[in-house]
């Protein structure tokens, strides 16, 4: 288990080439990284749910522990040259979202990402808002029962729930309260596809139908991935 943070970026218009570049550059020079992972949209489709468009921009930064990520995020930290407005003016006007969570990942049968190094892959980013009537209960299914399923999609690289901690940081962003989110991913977009389209994702709607009572539902994006 790793500390993780999400940025998530909400606009009508796209990331600039320029602005990528910045953000990139932030992320990979933020002291203590522990891995980073910059999205942008992709397509995909699910048989059950259509989320509408992605964001044009989401972040998700992995540090080791909770000290070193809040130091990025402190007043003078490293992380807000994210909200200077000359670093990503193409966004200007977004609205952003940002939380720390507890990233738990789970074994796969094959983790090695057949994506050439600075090439893109593609991931399935979810979010469950909630409230659960009773959280711990939802909890408790959902990384009992879930994990394992989403393991079997063929071609699947990486799965990861996180789960909500308390946190202190300084961006003058709001904080989402997301319950829970968790992502698939893959070598690329067709990959994700063909996963949505086999016999797990069924299964997992079946799972799904199980859930212990909760409300807000649950968004469901296809991401272009560059691993930082």
């Amino acid at each position: 288990m790793t500390i993780t943070w999400f940025a998530i970026f909400r606009a009508d218009a796209a990331v600039s080439s320029p602005d990528h570049a910045r953000v990139l550059d932030i992320v990979r020079t933020t002291p203590g990284l522990a891995q980073g992972r910059v999205f942008t949209p992709e397509s995909a489709h699910d048989p059950y749910l259509n989320d509408g468009p992605p964001p044009p921009l989401a972040l998700q930064l992995y540090f080791e522990d909770i000290a070193t990520l809040e130091a990025a995020l402190a007043p003078d930290g490293h992380l807000q040259a994210l909200t200077r407005p000359d670093t990503l003016p193409s966004l200007a006007g977004a609205q952003v979202v940002q939380q720390a969570m507890l990233a738990r990942a789970y074994p796969v049968p094959d983790d090695r990402i057949r994506t050439p190094a600075g090439s893109p892959h593609c991931t399935y980013l979810v979010a469950y808002p909630g409230p659960a009537l009773d959280l711990n209960a939802w909890l408790w299914h959902y990384i009992r029962h879930h994990p394992g399923l989403m393991a079997k999609m063929p071609g699947v690289r990486q799965v990861e729930i996180c789960t909500r901690i308390d946190w202190c940081g300084f961006l003058p962003w709001p904080r989402a309260d997301v319950m829970q989110r968790n992502k698939v991913v893959f070598d690329n977009a067709a990959a994700l596809d063909a996963a949505l389209a086999s016999p797990v994702r069924h299964e997992m709607r079946a799972d799904f139908n199980t859930f212990p009572p909760f409300a807000g539902g649950n968004v469901h994006f296809p991401m272009s991935t560059l691993a930082v």
